[in-house]
């Protein structure tokens, strides 16, 4: 048993490993695409005249993802394409919607090695699109270990049910799961899933030789190792849990603030509440040690209650002085299961020094919610109170554009890993410009997360952001020393319009 489990555990690894290679290729094909095609519309590309073809061969000559790319009309229709071929007057992409993305991508009737032609537009605002063929060899690969690749199947699908490439002969759609290793891959820059599925008979006969003797070896330790597993397994877990329980009820989880700032004025917009664990003796246990086994345990939901009652007696007063300051809360995939969140923030802010309006939620995009549905009316539910709700970690988990579209997202979050590359990573910075775009056009705010440097928030500022958390600020604090730094900002802003008034009044003076 342990051996198969082994050889099954090493096979789904190896098909995750082929099914981010997937993802991998498809995620470069797509981002050098679009990058090509913002380049050309930087260079005001407008029409298919001689000139404006040249550009094209150029782009398809540097560019080795693209075999074709030329212009649309409003209807979807080719108006030109380089290298030239036949025009036949069929529509290659939807007609052009007023409020449609600036970024479109589909798939043509073509196919080389399983992998059908990708087309990616990029609308010009003039009615008129360019559109660029992604050549099928960029994702046509087949990566794996040969024991694997003989039996295994792998899909990669464009959004729901779009199949852009397939490969293997196991049908992922009528495999028995009971002897089926199924993984699933998916991009955090593209609705793209990578899907491969391999019988678990595949995986156990690499290890068929090795069962004999591991069977005759483990016959005469099982009882000694089932004894030992069940104390180390129960035993210490429930001890653990006892302990935590009892961290719960002795309040040593608290919330530590981080500022949230206006990277234009230089004034606090508000801040982001994250927990922390402060034991007996003083020392500061970070979430990551704890909260996975929080929200497995279901500790996590009292917890939070806490964590948000002790906000309305830390930080009352402050958001009471200052309606326009916000207070970040952060949820998890579990709260979002049944109302109890709602009847929760009623319950404690309700009557508080800190009103519905000044609350912001923050969904996290790293773990899938279960039932979007359900997540979509308790969010609409929140913001009927006046309580705003941020998408968090954009860019790096499960949700990307479907939760945007389908859960009535206020604010856009921008993840670290891609402000950490702003500046120097022509595709980070491009899709934060897309971000913004994207914010812009749908109405909802927008927060770039762990900005560390003073290079960051220029960078930010040219591309529209407006608002920046992270250590080039302030790292998260307790409540003693945000209240003394947002005191500080308040007392340098009156400084400044002391000051400001006084060169104002020399000035008149010296006029008068």
């Amino acid at each position: 048993m342990i051996l198969n489990q082994y050889a099954e555990s090493q096979a789904e690894r190896e098909l995750e490993a082929m099914g981010e290679r997937y993802i991998q290729r498809a995620d470069n094909a797509i981002s050098s695409t679009v990058s090509a095609l913002q380049r050309l519309d930087r260079d005001d590309i407008q029409t298919c005249d001689a000139e404006d073809r040249g550009l094209l061969q150029s782009v398809i000559s540097s560019e080795g993802y693209i075999d074709a790319i030329g212009l649309v009309d409003r209807d979807g229709k080719r108006m030109c394409i380089v290298p030239d071929m036949e025009l036949t007057g069929e529509a290659i992409l939807p007609i052009l919607q007023q409020d449609g993305p600036l970024v479109g991508i589909g798939m043509l009737d073509k196919s080389f090695l399983g992998a059908r032609v990708a087309v990616v537009s990029w609308d010009l605002g003039n009615g008129y699109r360019l559109f660029a063929e992604v050549t099928p060899v960029a994702i046509a690969s087949d990566p794996g270990p040969e024991y694997l690749r003989a039996y295994r199947r792998a899909e990669l699908r464009l959004g729901n049910d779009i199949l852009w490439f397939e490969t293997g002969g196991y049908n992922s759609e009528s495999s028995n799961p009971d002897n089926a290793i199924v993984v699933q891959v998916r991009s955090g820059r593209y609705p793209l899933e990578a899907t491969l599925v391999a019988p678990k008979s595949a995986a156990i006969q690499v290890v068929h030789d090795l069962k004999i003797i591991a069977a005759t070896a483990c016959a005469a330790f099982a009882l000694l190792f089932v004894a030992i597993g069940v104390w180390f397994s129960w035993r210490p877990e429930n001890e653990a849990n006892d302990d935590f329980i009892a961290a719960i009820r002795n309040g040593e989880f608290i919330p530590y603030y981080q500022p949230v700032m206006d990277i234009e004025t230089g004034k606090l917009r508000g801040c982001e509440v994250l927990m922390r664990w402060r034991r007996p003796n003083g020392m500061i246990v970070s979430p990551g040690q704890f909260m996975e086994y929080a929200e497995r345990n279901g500790h996590i939901f009292d917890m939070t209650r806490h964590l948000m009652e002790q906000t309305c007696e830390e930080v009352g007063k402050l958001h009471l002085e200052n309606p326009d300051l916000k207070l970040s809360i952060n949820l998890f995939a579990g709260h979002f299961r049944n109302r109890d969140v709602v009847n929760d923030i009623k319950s404690i802010y309700e009557g508080s020094d800190i009103s519905f309006q000044q609350i912001v939620v923050e969904v996290t995009e790293r773990y899938p919610l279960e039932d979007l549905e359900l997540a979509r009316k308790i969010i609409a539910e929140l913001q009927a109170l006046g309580v705003r709700v941020a998408l968090d970690d954009v860019g790096t988990g499960h949700g990307g554009m479907a939760y945007l579209q389908k859960l009535g997202i206020d604010i856009i979050k921008i993840d670290k890993m891609f402000i950490d590359a702003i500046g120097d990573d022509d595709s980070s910075t491009t899709i934060v410009d897309s971000m913004v775009e994207l914010a812009d056009n749908l109405g909802m705010g927008i927060i770039a997360e762990g900005v560390e440097q003073e290079e960051q928030i220029e960078r930010l500022r040219e591309l529209g952001v407006t608002a920046a958390q992270g250590y080039y600020f302030a790292a998260p604090m307790p409540a003693n020393q945000y209240l003394e730094f947002a005191l500080n900002l308040e007392l340098a802003e009156r400084d400044a319009a002391k000051k400001a008034a006084e060169e104002e009044a020399a000035a008149a003076g010296e006029a008068a």
